[in-house]
C-alpha cells in the first residue's frame, strides 16, 4: 500500500509477540510446534521438575489428564483453533480439546525472553513504550527513515533483529497513532506486519465489530448491541450528542473520537505501574457465610501481602479495589477512591471490606483479589491514620 500524498503521516508501532508464552515453551521443545499446547496450572512444589512436561520420562502430560483449579496462561495457534483462550479454567479448556499438550507456566523464563526482545529493539529505535511483558510501541518518526513505505522497511528489520536474539517472531502494526497501530498489530498474525494510513479507515477498520478497539469491553460492546451499533463503522456514523446521551458525556465523546481513528495519545517513556494487586484461586470453592473464617484470613493475608508489594517498591495508592470470581467463572470488581494515598494494610483491609458490602455474596467464590491503583511514589503520599480494621466476612 503507497503512502498517501499531501503531508507525511506520524508513524507509531504496536509491536506484539506472537503467543510469547507458548512460544518460548516451544524453543524448550519444538517437537510440540504445530500441535496445540496449553500453558497453565504452577510448578509441582519443591520440584524444579515441570507438571506437565515430559512424564514418565518421554511423553508429555495431555490435558485431558487435568484435575484442579488452575487457569489457561496461553496457547498455541493450534489450540486456540479449538476455542481455547486465556483466562478460561484448564477443565473448560480439556473439554475443548483433551489431546492438548499441558505445560505449566514459567515466568521467569518468559521475563527473560522479554528483556532479550526489548534489547534488541532498543538497539533500532530509541523510542519505546513498555506495556508489559510481550508488548510495546514505538516511535517509528524517532528513527531515520523509519517513515519509509509507511514504516514497513523499520517494521521488517525489527522482526529480523529479534528473530536473531530470540528465535521468537512478532506481529507489527504501524499507524498514525497508538489507537489504530494496536488494531493493527493484531490484523495478520502470526508475524505480521500491517500498515495503516487514515485514508484506510473506512476500508480498513469500519467493518470490525467495535469490541475489536482497545477500551471497548464486554459491557460496552453488549450495550452498544443492544442499540443496533454493530461495526465501527456504525458506530462512526451515530451522533455525538446521542452516543453522550447513552453512555455519558466522557465515555459518549470518547467513543465518538475512537471510531473515526483520533487518538492524540504520545508514547510514555516511563514504567511506572498504575496499579499494584493479589489475588489467590481457591482449591475449593468458598461460601461467604459457610466459609467466613477462612475467607476473612485470606482476605487479611492478601491486604497484608499488597501493602508489603507497596512498601518494597515504594508506592502508595488512592483507589481500592476487590475482584471476586464466582463458581460459574463470572467476574465482578468493585473500588472505592479515598481522598488521600495510602499504603497502610489496615486502610487498605477496611476500604476494601467496604467494596466487598457493594458486591453479591450469594454464589461460592472461586477467587478472591484485592487492587491498589492511582499510584504515586510514596514519599508524596500525605500521611494518614490507622483505622481499626473491618471484618466483612
Amino acid at each position: 500500500m503507497n503512502e498517501p500524498a499531501g503531508a507525511r503521516e506520524r508513524r507509531i508501532a504496536h509491536l506484539d509477540m506472537d503467543a510469547f508464552y507458548a512460544s518460548v515453551e516451544l524453543l524448550r521443545h519444538p517437537r510440540l510446534e504445530g500441535l496445540p499446547v496449553v500453558i497453565g496450572g504452577r510448578r509441582r512444589a519443591g520440584s524444579s521438575a515441570r507438571a506437565g512436561s515430559e512424564a514418565a520420562g518421554s511423553e508429555f502430560a495431555r490435558l485431558a489428564s487435568y484435575q484442579g483449579r488452575g487457569v489457561v496462561t496461553t496457547a498455541t495457534y493450534a489450540a486456540r483453533e479449538f476455542g481455547v483462550h486465556s483466562g478460561m479454567g484448564l477443565m473448560q479448556a480439556a473439554r475443548l480439546c483433551p489431546a492438548a499438550i499441558l505445560l505449566p507456566a514459567d515466568f521467569d523464563e518468559y521475563r527473560r525472553y522479554s528483556r532479550l526482545f526489548k534489547a534488541a529493539l532498543a538497539q533500532l529505535a530509541p523510542r519505546i513504550e513498555d506495556r508489559g511483558i510481550d508488548e510495546v510501541y514505538i516511535d517509528f518518526d524517532a528513527v531515520a527513515g523509519g517513515a519509509e513505505q509507511g514504516g514497513r522497511i523499520l517494521a521488517q528489520r525489527i522482526q529480523q533483529a529479534i528473530r536473531v536474539a530470540t528465535g521468537l517472531s512478532c506481529s507489527i502494526g504501524v499507524a498514525p497513532n497508538k489507537l489504530l497501530a494496536k488494531l493493527a498489530s493484531e490484523f495478520d498474525k502470526p508475524n505480521g506486519i500491517t500498515i495503516i494510513h487514515a485514508t484506510d479507515l473506512a476500508a480498513r477498520v469500519w467493518p470490525l465489530p467495535c469490541r475489536k478497539l482497545n477500551g471497548v469491553g464486554p459491557k460496552a460492546s453488549a450495550r452498544l448491541e443492544q442499540l443496533g451499533v454493530r461495526t465501527i463503522g456504525e458506530l462512526a456514523r451515530c451522533e455525538p450528542r446521542w452516543l453522550i446521551e447513552q453512555f455519558g458525556r466522557h465515555h459518549g465523546q470518547w467513543l465518538h473520537e475512537i471510531s473515526w481513528g483520533r487518538d492524540e495519545r504520545d508514547l510514555s517513556m516511563h514504567s511506572e505501574p498504575v496499579s499494584m494487586s493479589c489475588e489467590t484461586t481457591f482449591e475449593r470453592d468458598l461460601h461467604a457465610v459457610r466459609d467466613r473464617p477462612e475467607l476473612s484470613a485470606v482476605f487479611t493475608s492478601l491486604c497484608a501481602r499488597l501493602a508489603a508489594d507497596l512498601a518494597r517498591h515504594g508506592y502508595a495508592g488512592r483507589t481500592i479495589g476487590v475482584k471476586l470470581r464466582y463458581d460459574n467463572f463470572q467476574s465482578v470488581t468493585r473500588a472505592q477512591t479515598l481522598e488521600f494515598h495510602t499504603a497502610d494494610a489496615t486502610v487498605i483491609r477496611r476500604t476494601a471490606g467496604q467494596c466487598l458490602k457493594r458486591a453479591p455474596l450469594e454464589r461460592r467464590l472461586r477467587l478472591l483479589g484485592v487492587r491498589v491503583g492511582n499510584l504515586v511514589n510514596a514519599a508524596a503520599a500525605q500521611p494518614t491514620h490507622t483505622p481499626q480494621s473491618l471484618d466483612l466476612f
